[in-house]
């Protein structure tokens, strides 16, 4: 039961962000207007963590899978794709350097922001 409760609660996100993406005229998905309303909800303590953390550990285990159906899409677009291979190829290169760096910066952002909050207290 607790799982069902946990699912309902993303599910009910990503509802509410189906109704965003309907009501704001923005090339926005809707599931990133979803993502953004958990995040929120999760800051805010609105949602409190232990409310939704088992389902998304498990959201998180079978993440993989979820990749199959866009690897075979693009096994069959092959013959398509071949002429594009340089520009994606330099494009995927690009952005995955791009993610790295930031990700880096922003978790030795954390890091020294978590030990100021440790000086302070001790």
């Amino acid at each position: 039961m607790k799982y069902i409760k946990q699912f309902s609660i993303i599910l009910f996100l990503s509802f509410l962000g189906e109704c965003l993406k309907w009501c704001i005229p923005l090339p926005i998905p809707a599931s990133i207007y979803g993502l953004l309303l958990m995040l929120f909800g999760l800051i805010l303590k609105i949602i409190p963590i232990h409310s939704v953390e088992e389902t998304g550990m498990f959201f998180v285990e079978v993440m993989p899978y979820m990749f199959i159906p866009a690897g075979v899409g693009i096994m069959n677009s092959w013959t398509e794709l071949k002429a594009m291979l340089l520009p994606v190829t330099v494009i995927t290169v690009m952005t995955t350097a791009l993610v790295m760096v930031v990700t880096g910066k922003v978790t030795q952002y954390m890091m020294k922001k978590g030990e100021k909050k440790e000086d302070k207290v001790l």
